[in-house]
């Protein structure tokens, strides 16, 4: 088993920034591929961004690309969202999720991946 927990939601004013963390413990070497999804009021779960702990290669959902970053830490076994210039429709409940290595046509699909967090609620006010 994996287990994530996510931190670093709140609330932050349009144009502000937050940064999110993932931390995933337990068996953590059956894992490659660490995405980031939301889930809107009233809408359904969408992808945002993804990152693998053996490659360099990102992914990003068209909607956030130029103001979201997604890094890891390999050593502290974190993956990190940096969101910047937040829009009210940003808001959302975060989940990390963890997959085995995920070809890049894939890595959107929020049924490939195994392992889910709780969430954590971002809020952006106008």
């Amino acid at each position: 088993q994996v287990q994530l927990v996510e931190s670093g939601g709140g609330l932050v004013q349009a144009g502000g920034s937050l940064r999110l963390s993932c931390a995933a413990s337990g068996r953590t070497f059956s894992t490659d591929t660490m995405g980031w999804f939301r889930q809107g009021p009233g809408q359904e779960r969408e992808f945002v961004a993804a990152i693998r702990w053996s490659y360099t290669g990102t992914y990003y959902a068209d909607s956030v690309k130029g103001r979201f970053t997604i890094s890891r830490d390999n050593a502290k076994n974190t993956v990190y969202l940096q969101m910047n210039s937040l829009k009210p429709e940003d808001t959302a409940i975060y989940y990390c999720a963890a997959a085995r290595f995920l070809p890049g046509t894939v890595v959107a699909a929020m049924n490939e991946y195994t392992y889910w967090g709780q969430g954590t609620q971002v809020t952006v006010s106008s």
